[in-house]
């Protein structure tokens, strides 16, 4: 059984080129004004195409990776021209973002795994709990039996807006009052989810960053108390963070991969953001695979992210 689909329809496409569309405007304007009058790829081209990679968020530490790729190429073709330059960054970080394993769009066997307990875990504000409905959309829509875990009770907000999306895509949703122990809600999400034969489970979980110690506690007491349930769960810990934030996401990421083990990054909110690149750092910094990006605020944006319709959405040229 495919847990996550593999078709990328023109629809989607066209939402993904939209969707991209800021991101790929302001990179190509900093990147034509790098080459502008030249012909030949040389340091100059490198030092301003390095500029022009961290200004559009893509990362220090990753920037200098793909120039560090294409200097050994320039050496070794000798003349490149900068009429190449845009086939050469495709291949580069479509290859880096293959290596941290994003976008091969793995399928992921459920049949043994059933609930398939998915922790999502992400700071207030980055769009987690509307990803969690999406998500619930999505897995609905194929078929799958899908229950939702209100595991942020810190803020009765959360509750209410889970709620919300549970009504909207039509799906259980377990919970109780504001204050009440993460951990407990999880519990009985997990266990709810084998009573009722689900597919999926999806835990939502508090968005503090209060601090590592604290959050790593936390995070952890709920893993124990789903494994009482499911010893394996959570089968996926999925980190959601806000793409238009930039250089802020790449910090959330690094306080919630030292505080948990993350298996899988959602990055939202790039529709209307010049931040794109962030997707790019991310993946390669912290060697774990994109599954989804947002891009637009219907139930449909949210999509499974594929590296090669990434790219060439990011490269497409508005002619």
């Amino acid at each position: 059984m495919s847990f996550f689909k593999k078709i990328f329809s023109k629809e989607k496409k066209e939402t993904l080129d939209k969707g991209l569309e800021k991101s790929k405007e302001n990179f190509f304007g900093k990147l034509s004004k790098a080459v502008a009058g030249k012909s030949k790829v040389d340091d100059e081209v490198l030092d301003d195409l390095e500029e022009v990679l961290v200004a559009s968020d893509v990362g220090v530490k990753t920037t200098i990776k793909i120039i560090d790729r294409i200097e050994a190429r320039v050496a070794k073709d000798k003349y490149l021209g900068t009429s190449e330059l845009d086939v050469i960054l495709r291949e580069e970080i479509a290859g880096l973002l293959s290596e941290s394993g994003s976008g091969e769009q793995e399928e992921l066997t459920i049949a043994s795994k059933k609930p398939y307990v998915i922790m999502v875990v992400g700071v207030n504000g980055v769009g987690k709990t509307t990803t969690i409905g999406k998500l619930a959309h999505q897995f609905k829509s194929q078929g799958k039996k899908v229950v939702l875990g209100a595991g942020d009770t810190f803020r009765a907000a959360a509750i209410d807006q889970l709620q919300i999306w549970a009504d909207r895509v039509d799906v259980p949703i377990i919970k109780q009052k504001m204050g009440s122990d993460p951990a407990s809600v999880a519990f009985d999400t997990v266990q709810s989810g084998v009573k009722m034969d689900a597919d999926v489970v999806i835990i939502d979980t508090a968005g503090r960053l209060h601090n590592k110690v604290n959050l790593m506690n936390e995070l952890s007491k709920i893993k124990r108390v789903m494994q009482k349930v499911i010893p394996d769960a959570p089968h996926e810990v999925l980190l959601v963070l806000d793409g238009s934030t930039g250089q802020n996401a790449f910090e959330q990421a690094k306080q919630f991969t030292a505080a948990t083990e993350v298996t899988s990054l959602a990055v939202t909110k790039l529709d209307g953001t010049a931040k794109g690149g962030v997707v790019i750092g991310i993946s390669d910094q912290f060697k774990i695979p994109v599954k989804y990006i947002g891009v637009g605020e219907g139930i449909e944006d949210l999509q499974i992210f594929n590296k090669i319709e990434f790219v060439d959405s990011f490269f497409k040229k508005t002619i």
